[in-house]
């Protein structure tokens, strides 16, 4: 009995703590803090996942500024909506935030319910991202568990094991719940993701300057730097694809619109094929293209999650651009139209690198 008192007693001191911290030290001056509109939030988050502060502001100020409000996001088309996107990667993100936006058109009067489990059902929002805008932009006492928040959880209560694993996941969500105060719901909860982000970092975390270090299990026994403790390791496949890029005697470059799922759906990108041969006869064949010549540049790797893919470029000069299939989902695209395309950031890399070349 003392001890489970004993624990409430730390867990309140754990959200004073960090609340005492988030006043003088938390980050109060983003862009989605002003104003903090559910829309700015949710936007906000959504960028968040698996993406840096830093990196996120740039875009997220150039995607309010095209589509200020939900409605504005539900009306756009759909290459819009990834042309702002492109090079946050992740694009399911995008297609799910603007399905979402009009899901909520059509059954919430043009408004994010301020409800845990409509809002979860929506596309893209997970329980943490629920959790998360809940918190933020109606001040509700909701959980969140995102990356910075299951390190800070981890290391203060001495969490052993993968966080993604089912069992680890749900104790840490059960911590989660308890810190949580009553009011205050949205400091808190921007309080312990920048904790996560600016000192309980996974390398180097900066103890000294934690406001929870003084009963944090991994300070306290030195084991911050195996706290929490790692996926288990596993090896990624290696796949190689040759991208076409065709380009025309108007300066035009061949583009495709990609299936509506794998990488990159729905974004426009390069045809591929098997090899080099395989892509000049996709162009002959295909497109009806005289190629005057070819060239193979030099191939490089992209990650994702699950694999890494090895890219060969073959540039092939073309005679004429004309014939394309009819479907809407090819075109002949000058340079000047990529701003308005969602293109994978490698692709969209390469593209401009052949057009500073030249």
């Amino acid at each position: 009995m003392k001890a489970k008192a004993r624990a409430r007693t730390s867990e309140d001191a754990f959200a004073r703590r960090l609340l005492d911290w988030h006043d003088r030290h938390g980050r109060k001056d983003l862009p989605w803090q002003h104003p903090r509109t559910p829309y700015r939030v949710w936007l906000s988050e959504v960028m968040l996942q698996q993406t840096q502060v830093s990196t996120v502001i740039a875009y997220f100020q150039r995607f309010v500024t095209a589509l200020p409000t939900l409605t504005a996001l539900a009306k756009a088309s759909e290459d819009q909506v990834l042309a702002l996107w492109s090079g946050l990667g992740y694009y399911s993100r995008a297609r799910n935030l603007h399905r979402a936006a009009q899901i909520c058109v059509e059954r919430h009067d043009g408004q994010l319910p301020a409800d845990l489990e409509q809002l979860a059902a929506l596309p893209g929002i997970g329980r943490s991202t629920a959790g998360a805008i809940l918190a933020q932009a109606f001040d509700q006492a909701q959980p969140i568990l995102d990356g910075n928040v299951r390190r800070v959880l981890a290391r203060w209560h001495g969490i052993v094991g993968w966080p993604g694993a089912a069992a680890v996941q749900r104790r840490l969500w059960q911590l989660a719940q308890t810190h949580v105060p009553n009011t205050r719901a949205a400091d808190y909860t921007q309080a312990i993701m920048d904790l996560g982000a600016m000192v309980c970092t996974r390398l180097r975390p900066r103890c000294a300057q934690c406001p929870l270090a003084t009963d944090c299990v991994a300070f306290r026994e030195q084991r911050t730097h195996e706290l929490p403790q790692a996926r288990p390791a596993r090896s990624k496949p290696v796949r190689s694809t040759v991208l076409l890029i065709a380009r025309d005697a108007q300066g035009r470059f061949l583009l495709e619109r990609r299936p509506p799922s794998g990488i990159w759906a729905r974004l426009w990108s390069l045809p591929e094929a098997d090899d080099a041969d395989a892509a000049q006869r996709l162009l002959h064949q295909r497109f009806h293209a005289n190629i005057h010549s070819h060239t193979l540049l030099p191939s490089f790797r992209h990650s994702f999650t699950h694999y890494h893919l090895q890219i060969t470029p073959l540039l092939c000069e073309v005679a004429s651009g004309k014939h394309v299939a009819d479907d809407g989902d090819h075109a002949w695209c000058s340079p000047m139209r990529f701003a308005q395309l969602g293109l994978p950031a490698p692709v969209r890399a390469l593209l401009a690198s052949l057009e500073s070349s030249t």
